[in-house]
């Protein structure tokens, strides 16, 4: 039975990353309830023209987008379409509409470490914290929870792992005081889980990106091919769910129903199940904590042949193991390996290295990289870019 929505006051939500496959999921949600929610500002990196359509339909109070010439096209097609919203341009615009007094929730759901300075903006406002871009947290680990803690913001965990572990939690209560022995992080395996180890070097970015439950942008599947997606799951459940490296397992679970579990010590193991579908958990944060639908079906267990549960080969993801070491390591680490997986990403998608590059790149970066707290934005930002420099380094001594 859907939820009452009388008496409940309009969210006003922020969208950082409209039109990535999270964003339009979020629109679509948010679609279905508009008595529940109102946009207050989309943004994106370069697609102005979904943007466009997006702001039409929706008709947020602003746009953002990362560069001035996309803007001025955006505001172009806006007014041939006597679109009001407002267009604003790179980070400071991005931190502008995640820290708005009028916002009550934001998405932050742009990829990788380009969206950490508006995520911390919006915690910084104290914001119903809708976290879908896991880079940010890998990146900014304590200052990212302290600044939450201190700012009274609420943090909601959106990838369907986290969100999953945050329901089996039991709204998020964690630690061995509240009787957890472990957390189960479950991932598919991605496209490449039953290929022989000796053919990924000559996997192409097509193979890499055909992800057989999830439908995600080309960055997230070619992380999911390699788990270096559940690596960063892996250090971010760390945070989110104050427990150490040694409390989490990662197993694989092929059909992507079970997105993940909780064992407690008195041996009860409690699991959320679902469709495949990032729906299920972006309606989960936006109407916590209440439920409303989500345009998913429900599961047809009558149909389910069985579910099927292995251990990780870490020969097979190098990428996951570097994650799992990378977690009982200073902050510096984290941010050397995000920065230098996004680099080497890019490059195998661009055709410019194999496949099994990426974790060699990523382990180089490593190898130069010092132990180091990174406790201010600007300390986070040098250290990554510094990274990033390595990791071009590192491509161009191959």
């Amino acid at each position: 039975m859907a939820s009452n929505s009388a008496n409940v006051p309009k969210q006003r939500v922020t969208i950082l990353g409209a039109t990535g496959s999270v964003g339009v999921s979020t629109l679509d949600v948010i679609a279905r309830h508009p008595d529940r929610y109102s946009l207050f500002a989309l943004t994106a990196n370069t697609n102005w023209k979904r943007l466009a359509s997006q702001c039409v339909t929706f008709s947020p109070r602003f746009a953002v987008l990362k560069q001035a010439e996309n803007a001025d096209l955006l505001r172009e097609r806006l007014q041939q379409n006597k679109c009001t919203t407002e267009v604003l341009t790179g980070t400071d615009g991005l931190c502008v509409v995640a820290a708005d007094e009028n916002v009550d929730t934001v998405m932050a759901a742009i990829v990788g470490g380009a969206g950490l300075q508006a995520t911390m903006a919006a915690a910084r406002a104290g914001k119903k914290l809708l976290l879908a871009n896991k880079e940010s947290l890998v990146m900014s680990g304590q200052l990212f929870m302290e600044t939450v803690a201190r700012e009274g913001a609420t943090l909601l965990p959106i990838d369907s792992e986290h969100n999953a572990i945050f329901q089996c939690l039991a709204n998020g209560a964690s630690g061995h005081a509240n009787g957890v022995r472990k957390i189960l992080l479950t991932g598919s395996g991605g496209p490449l889980l039953r290929d022989p180890i000796e053919s990924l070097g000559r996997v192409t970015p097509d193979r890499a990106c055909a992800h057989p439950n999830w439908d995600m942008g080309r960055k997230i599947s070619v992380d999911s091919a390699s788990m270096m997606n559940k690596g960063l799951e892996f250090i971010e459940a760390c945070w989110l769910f104050s427990v150490t490296p040694r409390d989490i397992e990662v197993v694989i679970h092929p059909q992507s129903l079970v997105h993940s579990m909780v064992e407690y010590i008195d041996g009860s193991v409690i699991a959320q199940l679902g469709n495949p579908d990032m729906r299920t958990p972006i309606a989960h944060g936006l109407a916590w904590p209440e439920r409303i639908e989500s345009g998913v079906p429900g599961l047809d267990f009558s149909a389910l042949s069985g579910l099927h549960f292995e251990p990780v080969d870490l020969n097979r993801y190098p990428c996951l193991k570097l994650c799992q070491e990378v977690a009982n390591q200073a902050q510096s680490y984290a941010i050397a390996l995000n920065a230098a997986n996004e680099v080497a990403v890019q490059q195998f998608l661009d055709e410019l290295i194999s496949f099994t590059d990426i974790p060699i790149i990523i382990d180089a970066v490593l190898e130069q990289t010092s132990s180091e707290e990174a406790l201010t934005i600007e300390a986070i930002v040098s250290l990554d870019s510094v990274a990033r420099i390595r990791a071009q380094e590192a491509i161009g001594k191959k």
